[in-house]
């Protein structure tokens, strides 16, 4: 029985030796990088420990590893030492020393580096006929340092550029590399296999449910005949996507040409819900609690038509003499009369008790909103709004006639969040007045912004925005009062109640103006990951019967906080008036969804 229990104790696992892993610099430290995260010694150290014998195999096979990661930097002649507990690998009774150490303190493992000298390329060849322009697009030259990532770069650089001459079937097989130890050279030759040029061939949808097959063939960019181009197809999926009606839209070329030697192309599409349902909260001491909700039908009539109806209301702010609504329908229709050409119709009705004014109005708008480009958009329309307002105890009603026309720019990428790029608008609208006083007037609106990254990381981000608006064809007292210029509020000048920066009634209460200026910059400051902070400072000016820059100048400054979650930022800023108006609140608090501006 006792040589039975002896033999079963020598066939048990060697219990796990702890140990410390030391690679020493190289001096260049994407490779020192790249070693250790080849390293099996360091990754698996801590989540699967070994005994003696299992250390040293897995060093054996680090030491593989290393030498072949530098190889990929060009040192072909370099060596590696490493030791275990200051012994070599190759010592025959390093294992079981391993096992008979105790615990504590850890095996020190040590790895220690010879680069040598760093081959650079020789000739660098294409075997094979290819178009004359291909070569240029390797951008690999003989005598540069001979990095593996570089030529296999270049591979995917090669093959990108003869799809993109219309060659989808060609092959870049892995370069055969030639080393020349006695020259310190690697030589590399390419072998690609074009293949035929190919055009397009017949365009399959598939995944339709309930938008029509019709519609998007007549949206694709892409068209049977055309010349194969990776980059045309990229578009057409992109383009597709920007409908909103698609989760999915996923664009697959054959493997193989048809018949007529054209290369079919497929687009597998996921249609979204037909109908969302969405709902926000913002906070501000002006004008309080904003709670907003919409639902929404993002496909109609089977042509990606959209309706929205929208419903807001806004609680207990300082600026609020009672509790205001908003209910609204929007109808949209995509590539009306022409391609990026939308037809908007949309229907409003508000109620609202501000201390500028108190205003029950229904406003209808038809427009015609047209892409240009990538960034620009136009749109030109007619407006109307049937109002009843009560300013300073007297009560006028109006009916307004517009010709509402806009022009606007926007090159960032994040609504939300932007952190680089410009936003551009210039708003032009002849009105006409029917109510109290009859009057025609002109309002024009220059509003834009611009975010500066400041390390291109997106986490340190200067934004710049600025307004400057006029009225003209009447004094103040002429134009509505919802259609003077206000200043004061999250969107102009923080630190001031809503609407009550410039000119004033004898009351206290804001009288508006004919012209406009603000403008502001803010410094946004990611730290802890999702935690951010900013600082900004908002000038503005509002002119009572005048021209812009020509009041009185009022600054507000205030800092805030960011948590920065998938859908935009938590917002919440406190701001103070460094020039505060008389009756003026000591500061103002923001709170919402996504960046002020």
């Amino acid at each position: 029985m006792s040589g039975l229990l002896l033999i079963a104790g020598s066939l048990r696992a060697a219990d796990p030796q702890p140990y410390t892993v030391t690679l020493k610099p190289t001096g260049n430290g994407a490779l020192d990088a790249a070693l250790q995260g080849s390293s099996t010694l360091i990754s698996l150290r801590e989540k699967a420990p070994v005994g003696g014998f299992a250390m040293v195999q897995r060093a054996r096979d680090d030491k593989q590893r290393f030498e072949t990661a530098l190889h990929s930097f060009g040192y072909y002649k370099a060596t590696v030492s490493l030791t275990i507990a200051g012994h070599p690998l190759d010592d025959p009774s390093l294992p079981m020393m391993i096992e008979d150490r105790p615990a504590e303190p850890p095996v020190e493992v040590v790895g220690s580096f010879d680069l040598g000298p760093r081959f650079r390329l020789g000739k660098v060849t294409i075997s094979g006929q290819v178009p004359p322009d291909i070569p240029g697009h390797l951008n690999l030259e003989s005598g540069q340092p001979a990095v593996a990532a570089d030529v296999l770069a270049a591979q995917g650089r090669l093959l990108a550029a003869l799809q993109a001459d219309g060659y989808p079937l060609a092959k870049v097989p892995t370069p055969v590399a030639i080393l020349h130890p006695d020259q310190d050279l690697l030589d590399v030759e390419f072998q690609p296999d074009p293949g035929p040029q190919a055009d397009i061939g017949p365009i399959k949808f598939t995944g339709l449910k309930d938008m029509h097959e019709s519609f998007v063939r007549r949206r694709l960019l892409l068209h049977q005949g055309e010349r194969y181009s990776p980059q045309r197809i990229e578009n057409a999926r992109q383009d597709l996507a920007s409908l909103g009606v698609f989760s999915v839209v996923r664009a697959d070329p054959a493997s193989a040409f048809d018949p007529e030697g054209q290369l079919p192309v497929t687009f597998d599409l996921t249609e979204r819900p037909l109908h969302a349902v969405d709902a926000s909260v913002a906070y501000s001491t002006d004008l309080g609690i904003n709670v907003s909700t919409g639902w929404h039908h993002r496909n109609l009539f089977g042509n990606a038509e959209q309706l929205n109806l929208t419903a807001a209301a806004q609680l207990g702010g300082n600026a609020l003499v009672r509790p205001g609504y908003q209910v609204g329908a929007q109808f949209l229709k995509p590539d009306f009369l022409a391609r990026d050409q939308t037809l908007e119709v949309s229907l409003n009705a508000v109620k609202q008790s501000l201390q500028a004014y108190e205003q029950t109005a229904l406003l209808e708008r038809i427009a015609l909103n047209r892409k240009l480009s990538a960034h620009w958009t136009a749109s030109i329309g007619l407006s109307g709004e049937q109002e009843s307002i009560l300013q300073e105890g007297v009560t006028r009603h109006y009916n307004l006639i517009g010709l509402p026309a806009s022009l606007r720019y926007d090159s960032t990428t994040n609504p939300l969040n932007p952190t680089q790029g410009i936003r551009a608008s210039l708003l032009v609208t002849p009105t006409y007045s029917l109510g109290s006083t009859n009057s025609t007037f002109l309002i024009m609106q220059l509003a834009g912004s611009t975010y500066l990254d400041v390390f291109n990381d997106g986490r340190s981000v200067i934004a710049l925005r600025g307004l400057v608006g006029k009225a003209v064809g009447v004094d103040v007292f002429g134009l509505p009062p919802d259609q003077r210029f206000y200043a004061g509020g999250s969107v102009t000048v923080r630190g001031y109640r809503y609407q009550t920066l410039g000119p004033q009634f004898p009351s206290g209460r804001p009288t508006g103006g004919t012209a406009i200026s603000t403008g502001s910059v803010e410094l946004r400051q990611r730290i802890l990951g999702n935690y951010g902070v900013v600082g900004f400072v908002d000038v503005g000016q509002v002119t009572a019967n005048g021209a812009p820059f020509t009041s009185n100048w009022r600054a507000g400054a205030g800092v805030g906080a960011r948590y920065y979650t998938p859908i935009g930022p938590i917002r919440l800023d406190v701001a103070v008036p460094l020039n505060r108006q008389p009756g003026g609140d000591a500061f103002e608090l923001y709170v919402g969804i996504g960046q002020a501006f």
